[in-house]
């Protein structure tokens, strides 16, 4: 199972190359990865540890007052999402430190990776979650306020767990690691499988994009419509202005986190998705069929390039 934490194609077959391990000594690789991932995981982890501890701080105690219900239910869990994968953080970091050899076992390379991928869709899935819950409080008040904030919450979040884990699972049963001359690759070379195997991969990734899309066309429209409704409302005419400078200041603040939200989606999931969808195809490089491409190899480098720049920016929504 091929996972997007980071892949190399292989572009020759070497022929002394002990047909039982079945990869390729030669790959198509982006070599900036082992100097820059480690440095900038190193940061993500440092600043996600200590920001994550603080804000789940926060949320307890918005709990202890009762404030912010369904809001603070996800927003503790996609804390808990980023937490987990920056405790992952640390493996990946000595991996990308030793040139891309995992010297783990096999089922910490599985764990690893798959902490990667439900930490990015219950991100993706939560904030999409607090979209509708905020388009729903601002355009149907009153409905939004007579309903049960925290069983529609724990139930929203237990759907959302439940749907990532079990997206994971195929990572998690696959093997994770293989072996490359004298080095043991975490989640890479799987473009040696048949091309049945390689269309079920593909055939999957390409299910996880427009699952995405669908969550991000939702996260706008939803946004662009509380938006609109915010700004249509006129504040009330008063000769006191310090009447008016608290709404006023409430929907500037409200505007804020809308562009936030919809900003982590443009800037961290947005490119990564754009780009997976070809250089998965570059990636397993299929030889007939659907799939099949015929990109020469600067285009493979170009888009696997591209891609571990995506990786790097979905790993900063963890702070």
């Amino acid at each position: 199972m091929l996972v997007s934490t980071t892949e190399q194609v292989a572009v020759t077959v070497t022929p002394s190359l002990d047909s039982s391990v079945g990869i390729d000594s030669n790959f198509l690789d982006s070599e900036f990865r082992y100097s820059l991932l480690p440095v900038v995981y190193g940061i993500i982890f440092v600043l996600g540890l200590l920001a994550n501890i603080y804000v789940l701080f926060v949320l307890r105690r918005l709990r202890e007052a009762k404030a912010m219900g369904e809001i603070r239910i996800y927003m503790t869990n996609l804390t808990i999402a980023d937490l987990l994968f920056v405790c992952a953080l640390p493996f990946w970091i000595d991996y990308y430190g030793r040139h891309g050899n995992w010297i783990y076992t096999d089922f910490m390379c599985r764990v690893t990776g798959s902490l990667f991928f439900i930490n990015t869709y219950c991100s993706i899935l939560f904030l999409g979650a607090i979209s509708v819950n905020r388009y729903w409080a601002v355009t149907r008040p009153l409905d939004a306020a007579s309903s049960d904030h925290r069983r529609r919450g724990i139930i929203v979040c237990v759907v959302i767990w439940v749907l990532t884990m079990s997206m994971a699972i195929p990572f998690l049963a696959s093997p994770g690691t293989n072996t490359d001359k004298n080095m043991t690759r975490c989640f890479e070379g799987y473009h040696n499988q048949t091309d049945t195997e390689k269309k079920k991969v593909a055939a999957t990734h390409f299910a996880i994009i427009g699952m995405f899309f669908i969550v991000f066309f939702l996260v706008v429209v939803c946004n662009f419509l509380i938006a609109r409704a915010l700004l249509s409302q006129s504040a009330p005419q008063t000769q006191f202005t310090s009447l008016t400078s608290k709404p006023r200041c409430v929907k500037r603040r409200a505007l804020q986190m809308l562009w936030a939200v919809v900003g982590v989606f443009v800037l961290c999931f947005l490119p990564h998705h754009v780009i997976q969808g070809l250089w998965t195809l570059a990636v397993l490089q299929i030889e007939q069929g659907w799939g099949h491409v015929t990109w020469d190899q600067k285009t493979r480098q170009a888009l696997n390039d591209a891609h571990q720049i995506t990786l790097l920016l979905m790993g900063l929504t963890a702070f």
